[in-house]
């Protein structure tokens, strides 16, 4: 469908030469004159989708997904992210397709359909991307533009048109200049398995995102985070994932914070904080993945050690160590200090931390690092749940009304008329998301309560939200709702992104007869459309002891 022309990456930009015969991955490629054609159809790493797994339903898509470790079955290179490099890269594609990468440049040749692209920043490996579609783009900021199928355009338009580049400019104002040039958003086919991926220049994200009322506009934010942590800081090999990621969740909040204030910051992070117990809750404590330094031992894919933890327990040690700062202000200077000292570079934790201590004396001398039960050290190298939790007070305001809502609905004896004093319907994404997780813990409800639930609030059992219709859908299973398993099927067909469908499935599999039922005709239906990774995933489930995922 579409093909690579050439593709140099190399820290001067020198051209890589494919010679008769090279083994990449194992496969063979040949030369002919000087153009070297690459074609890779491992559909874990260079993904090409039938017309039926996009959004159109017209023409077939390619994407590639480089995190952790798949761009090696991309383009010969030292695939691991504590390498750094610029690229340049001409893409031919059949007429009718448009290209896009992510680079600080690109242009195209309009007479053969050509589209070179190069990258003048250093990154990693993991985060050259390329996507090749019936793609269109529209304007939505002085320095973004959203990219989708056509009939995705203006959806994705409306939805993100002015917002990004009011994060943008909080992100600048707290953590410096943005390098990137540009930041553009693709909205992927529905089968993209993932929320979004923090490519440079170009994040791609899922079209779940587009809800129709801007309710999951703040998701991007954590994408534009990446841009400081991640992208232009890195982490200098998979077992430090945290790095990238819990600087970035405390960052997300750090915008978020400016932008919606305390109040609904604090109840997104609990929403986050209930994933991490849900987590090790299921995996145990003391699981070795729940340290934020995890060994990855040889031969194991980075991408099967992925879970909550560096997101949140690193988002908490992160607020640890600006608890320790004690001052707002002065842990926003660090933050800018610490991206200004790393800047294009890898590195490890005990460069951040070392800086860290460099930076704040005072901290140092105080001997910070060795407090007992709060040791950097048992921070990184201990399993379990974290020694400091931030504090989530400013969120009390939206989170109990909601707890005592949800206490009402899971009594033997509805109350209808304290149930129905209320009013939900201001209630903000978060609100309801935090509200359906209470409903869901407490589930399985007394009978014809979720019957009740459903008919008096259709806001949530018949909206367009995903996350909101990820919640419903494990509610009405873990309740063994029947006449609502429609929805479930429904979703599952809609959408294949990892972390709605597994969980479904999970839930699905762990219920009753019917409810398994339901698991393996959806996914016999749903399985070409979806992602190998989800697939494998699923089957892996459907092939377990029913009740026992």
């Amino acid at each position: 469908m579409s093909w690579l022309d050439s593709f140099q990456t190399a820290q001067k930009e020198k051209p890589f030469l494919y010679t008769s015969g090279f083994p990449v991955l194992n496969r063979s490629f040949s030369h002919s004159s000087n153009k070297k054609h690459l074609f890779c159809k491992n559909p874990g790493k260079v993904c090409w989708l039938t017309p039926e797994q996009t959004a159109g339903k017209q023409k077939p898509y390619m994407y590639t997904q480089g995190q952790a470790v798949l761009n090696r079955s991309f383009f010969p290179g030292f695939d691991t992210p504590a390498v750094k490099s610029t690229y340049s890269a001409t893409i031919k594609v059949p007429e009718g397709f448009t290209a896009v990468m992510s680079a600080t440049t690109w242009e195209k040749q309009e007479k053969d359909n050509t589209f070179t692209f190069k990258m003048s920043q250093p990154i990693p490996s993991y985060l050259i991307a390329l996507a090749v579609g019936d793609i269109v783009s529209a304007e939505v900021g002085p320095r973004s533009r959203v990219w989708a199928e056509p009939c995705l355009i203006e959806a994705a338009k409306k939805e993100y048109d002015g917002v990004i580049e009011e994060f943008l400019a909080v992100g600048e104002k707290l953590f410096g200049p943005y390098v990137w040039g540009r930041y553009d958003v693709l909205f992927m086919p529905p089968s993209f398995p993932f929320g979004g991926m923090e490519n440079p220049c170009i994040t791609f994200v899922t079209p779940c995102l587009l809800a129709g009322d801007r309710s999951l506009v703040d998701v991007v934010i954590h994408e534009i985070s990446h841009s400081w942590f991640g992208n232009l800081v890195t982490n200098a090999n998979w077992g430090e994932f945290w790095l990238n990621e819990g600087f970035t969740m405390y960052a997300q909040r750090r915008i978020s914070t400016v932008v919606y204030g305390a109040a609904y910051t604090c109840l997104e992070a609990a929403t986050g904080r209930a994933l991490l117990r849900q987590h090790m809750d299921n995996t145990g404590e003391d699981h070795p993945l729940n340290k934020l330094r995890v060994k990855i031992e040889q031969g194991v894919n980075p991408d099967d050690t992925y879970n909550e933890t560096p997101y949140e327990k690193g988002y908490c040690f992160v607020s640890y160590l600006a608890h320790l700062v004690g001052d707002q202000s002065k842990f926003d200077a660090f933050l800018q200090a610490y991206v200004n000292q790393f800047k294009f570079q890898s590195i490890m934790a005990d460069d951040a931390l070392e800086f860290f201590l460099e930076y704040f004396p005072e901290l140092k001398k105080k001997g910070v690092a060795t407090i007992p039960g709060f040791e950097f050290d048992r921070w990184l190298n201990t399993p379990g749940w974290p020694p400091y939790l931030p504090d989530l007070s400013p969120g009390e305001t939206l989170m109990k009304p909601a707890e005592e809502l949800a206490e009402l609905w899971a009594a033997s004896s509805l109350n209808m008329e304290a149930i129905k004093a209320v009013d939900v319907s201001a209630w903000k994404t978060y609100q309801l998301i935090f509200f359906l997780d209470k409903i869901l813990q407490k589930s399985p409800l007394p009978d014809t309560n979720v019957a009740k639930l459903s008919e008096t609030y259709p806001k949530i059992s018949k909206a367009q939200n995903a996350e909101l219709r990820l919640r419903w859908c494990q509610i009405v299973l873990k309740n063994n709702h029947e006449p609502e398993f429609g929805k479930v099927k429904d979703f599952l067909h809609s959408q294949g992104k990892q972390k709605y469908t597994v969980p479904i499935y999970r839930a699905m599999w762990s219920g009753s007869e019917s409810a398994r039922a339901l698991a393996v005709e959806t996914f016999s239906a749903t399985a070409p459309q979806l992602h190998v990774n989800v697939q494998n995933y699923v089957k892996k489930i459907l092939a377990s002891e029913p009740g026992g995922t």
